[in-house]
């Protein structure tokens, strides 16, 4: 079994109907073991086996469920081939990449072009494809990106929404104002016969040529049984302007211009709900367009600028202050501060130098750079960043399986209420007139003198294009593109929309120590020195210069601590010579021609050196949960120098808002009890976990998950702390820069501070509010206004102008997210 997953995106959904029958169909397609489908986001992550299913059989269920994938042409040149078997060979190893359907390689003119389905493949999985088979992909100067192509399709689709709503208002507007004289004045101009072929004739161009693709996709869904909102529309309006050309033959009126108000009221419907959803996945746009299109680099000798997509790991980077690192990196050469609020959402700029990692897109401000390419295409940081929050917006939060039972039902249901009403108008007008002569008082578009077949058709009509699928599907993705979208912009990126609801549910948040509540790294905290050097002005200096030096021979964290924090106080270090390290006691070398011993009690009372005087002190670091040692110079002791791993500046501050937050604090770490006590103390948690091995940590989750309080929250690295985070209901994994442990947790914070972790709550709440509202505001809307469309209360036209408005609603009062702050209290109050 091969089991596989891929991102699939659908065109042609108008409604939350939609959403059910692709589902429906790709779950029929055998291996296919799962299917969520996104209508905001237009795309379907589905997960199968390779082995029975292939992307052509997902396709063509799409396609006979009356849907289309979208695909995409790309072209390119093919360097180093010389015969036909060069062409077969490449087309094959094309065609073997994720989402191509065809393959066609000219060898005439070095040319390939690829048929696929965008973003399954990218451009960089085409040219290792090509590399590994021994040819080179280069790129056209006058072809698109899948990106830019992309955009395009984007922006195409917003102008065709556009041009069809001004299309039917074109003609909408002028057939008001030729039926105001008989709707208000009353006055028949300028006859009957032809007041009405104008309406007709007026109604037309804006069904048939303005709207006919909604007649199309109400149609295609028809024919393959999967009626869906256009359904509904095209049947209200399509009743509607039936009646104009029967009001020629039967005594009925003539709602022809009704029909056209429908269908543009419709269409606006449709653009400014096209504009919001775009508004609300605009956040993978943005991060599309942060990443650098060119780059400066070295080979042979020379400094070349070539397109960022032809960078290669092992490449030499040239980056000049001001401009952006074209990928992930390490740095060769120069210092610099970097701006990487894109990938942390932290304002300050970071300083590098050589050794350190650099994140792709990001800022290079004040100094050169040379950096070494480690990460390209897929690989990189930001490729990451747009995988996953393109993996929460297809996900759905539990909460809308009711909405998702609902909707799979719901445009069959409406169609048999239509019906329904239409007859209970036509055989029960008695009962229902008296309800609707008590609204006409307050009404002014109820008329008690039409005769029952109109009322009927009045009311099957509403009732039509009254019910909104659209709302209860976009409830859920909008909010969760939002959401993940301000995620992604912070630093906090969430995994699915499982863990938006589950954040709401947590009452205990169990912390790892170890580069979670502390920095992770030793250091110096206390300089205590003895006797005559404690007299010195710059003794707590010369101590920590005596005991540095010798410890440059160490590879001991404690040593390299020493040594950092030496040169952090930007002391000169003399040389070491006679290096000797003693296993789990200390080190001795000369400095200066001097014998320097750094290390244990034991260590110094082992070569002849008192330690009584320094006894106390020592006591009372180890009880601050420090480690202490000793330094000797020459056989005199000179005094002690403490290690710790502190804990981080927002630690406390973090911890206290989650307690106000409602949140029930636990340290969970392998560390001794005393120190553990110790850092909880310091940081405010209560209940201490300790002495616990990585192996273990895992079932001491399930012991606090067993408690039945509430569900568990898990903070730790996401590399050793990956079992538990895994078996928390939530875990959250904090990262730094390119180590970011994407895979181990359901939150991921880009950041080493704690203040994402208070973020990610006030996130998840904020958009789990959110899809709450949407949903309860789609099901509200239905439940109240069917019921009066179906009294005959409410007149065809503005049922219709309100069926846009909750759909345009829902997804407006989704991007009112943006306006929510996640900043932690205490990093507010600063300001």
């Amino acid at each position: 079994m091969s089991v596989e997953q891929i991102q699939l995106p659908i065109g042609g959904m108008t409604c939350a109907s939609c959403v059910h029958h692709v589902r429906q169909a790709l779950l029929k397609v055998p291996g296919v073991s799962d299917a969520a489908v996104n209508l905001a986001g237009e795309r379907a992550a589905i997960r199968f086996d390779g082995e029975q299913a292939t992307l052509n059989d997902l396709i063509a269920a799409v396609r006979a469920a009356g849907y289309h994938v979208p695909e995409q042409r790309l072209q390119f040149e093919v360097n180093g081939m010389h015969c036909a078997s060069c062409v077969a060979r490449v087309e094959k190893a094309l065609r073997q990449l994720p989402g191509v359907l065809e393959a066609q390689v000219n060898l005439a003119t070095a040319r390939a072009g690829v048929r696929h389905v965008p973003g399954l493949a990218q451009v960089d999985d085409f040219r290792r494809a090509l590399r590994e088979i021994g040819f080179q992909y280069r790129a056209l100067d006058d072809s698109p990106t899948i990106d830019q192509e992309a955009e395009t399709r984007e922006a195409l689709a917003h102008r065709q929404a556009l041009h069809a709503m001004l299309l039917a208002w074109a003609f909408t507007l002028p057939l008001i104002l030729w039926m105001i004289p008989d709707m208000v004045f009353g006055i028949v101009w300028p006859s009957m016969t032809v007041m009405h072929l104008g309406m007709i004739l007026l109604a037309v161009p804006v069904l048939f040529w303005a709207g006919r693709k909604t007649f199309m996709a109400a149609w295609r869904s028809a024919r393959h049984g999967a009626p869906n909102m256009d359904t509904l529309i095209a049947l209200g309006a399509g009743a509607s302007f039936i009646t104009g050309p029967a009001h020629f033959l039967l005594h009925v009126p003539n709602y022809a211009g009704i029909a056209a108000m429908i269908m543009a009221f419709h269409l606006t419907g449709r653009y400014v709900e096209a504009r919001a959803k775009g508004r609300a996945s605009q956040a993978i746009r943005k991060l599309l367009e942060l990443g650098a299109k060119s780059a400066r680099v070295r080979r042979d000798g020379e400094e070349l600028e070539i397109p960022v997509a032809e960078v290669v790991p092992g490449d030499q980077m040239v980056v000049r202050p001001g401009e952006q690192i074209p990928t992930d990196g390490r740095v060769l050469e120069g210092q610099s501060a970097v701006d990487e609020s894109m990938a942390t959402g932290e304002s300050m700029p970071v300083n590098r130098g050589p050794g350190d990692n650099v994140i792709g897109a990001t800022i290079n401000q004040d100094g050169l750079l040379v950096v070494e390419a480690t990460r390209v295409g897929k690989d990189t940081f930001l490729a990451q960043v747009i995988r996953l929050v393109e993996q929460a917006q297809t996900t759905k939060v539990p909460i809308q399986a009711f909405a998702d039972r609902v909707t799979a039902v719901f445009v069959p249901i409406i169609v048999v209420l239509a019906v329904l009403t239409f007859a209970a108008w036509l055989i029960f007008p008695g009962f229902l007139q008296p309800l609707l002569a008590w609204s006409g008082a307050f009404l002014p578009w109820v008329n008690l003198h039409l005769n029952s077949f109109t009322l009927a058709l009045i009311a099957a009509v509403s009732v039509l294009v009254i019910a909104c699928p659209c709302a209860l599907g976009l409830a859920t993705p909008t909010a969760l593109m939002v959401g993940s979208g301000i995620g992604a912009e912070n630093g906090i990126l969430i995994r699915s929309g499982e863990a938006i609801q589950a954040m709401r549910d947590v009452r205990m948040v169990v912390f790892d120590k170890t580069g979670t509540l502390t920095r992770g790294l030793p250091e110096v905290t206390d300089l205590l020195p003895i006797g005559d050097l404690a007299q010195e002005p710059d003794g707590e200096t010369a101590l920590l210069r005596w005991a540095a030096a010798v410890e440059q021979g160490s590879e001991h964290p404690l040593g390299k601590a020493l040594v950092r924090g030496a040169r952090e106080r930007n002391l000169t270090l003399a040389a070491v010579a006679e290096f000797a390290a003693v296993r789990g006691q200390g080190v001795r070398g000369r400095v200066e021609s001097r014998t320097v011993l750094v290390g244990r009690r034991a260590f110094l009372n082992q070569n002849g050196i008192a330690t009584d005087q320094a006894e106390d002190r020592m006591q009372r670091l180890e009880n601050d949960g420090k480690t202490a040692m000793l330094v000797a110079v020459d056989g005199d002791l000179l005094g002690l120098v403490a290690l710790a791993d502190t804990l981080k500046p927002e630690a406390v501050a973090a911890v206290r808002e989650l307690k106000e937050l409602g949140l029930e604090t636990i340290m969970l770490t392998g560390d001794n009890r005393r120190t553990a006590r110790t850092i909880a103390a310091q940081v405010g948690i209560d209940q201490v976990l300790a002495e616990v091995l990585p192996e273990d940590k895992l079932n001491q989750i399930k012991q606090l998950q067993a408690r039945g309080s509430g569900l568990v929250a898990m903070v730790g690295d996401g590399i050793n702390d990956a079992p538990a985070l895994t078996q928390a209901d939530v875990g959250i994994a904090i990262g730094t820069g390119t180590d970011i442990a994407i895979e181990a947790a359901d939150i991921t914070l880009v950041r080493g501070d704690l203040d994402g972790v208070i973020g990610a709550f006030k996130l998840s709440r904020a958009t789990y509010r959110k899809v709450v509202q949407g949903l309860f505001w789609a099901f509200f809307y239905n439940i109240v206004m069917i019921p009066l469309a179906i009294a005959g209360m409410l007149h065809p036209v503005l049922a219709e102008i309100a069926m846009a408005t909750s759909s345009v609603s829902v997804v407006a009062n989704a991007n009112l997210l943006r306006r929510v702050s996640i900043r932690p209290a205490y990093r507010l109050s600063k300001k």
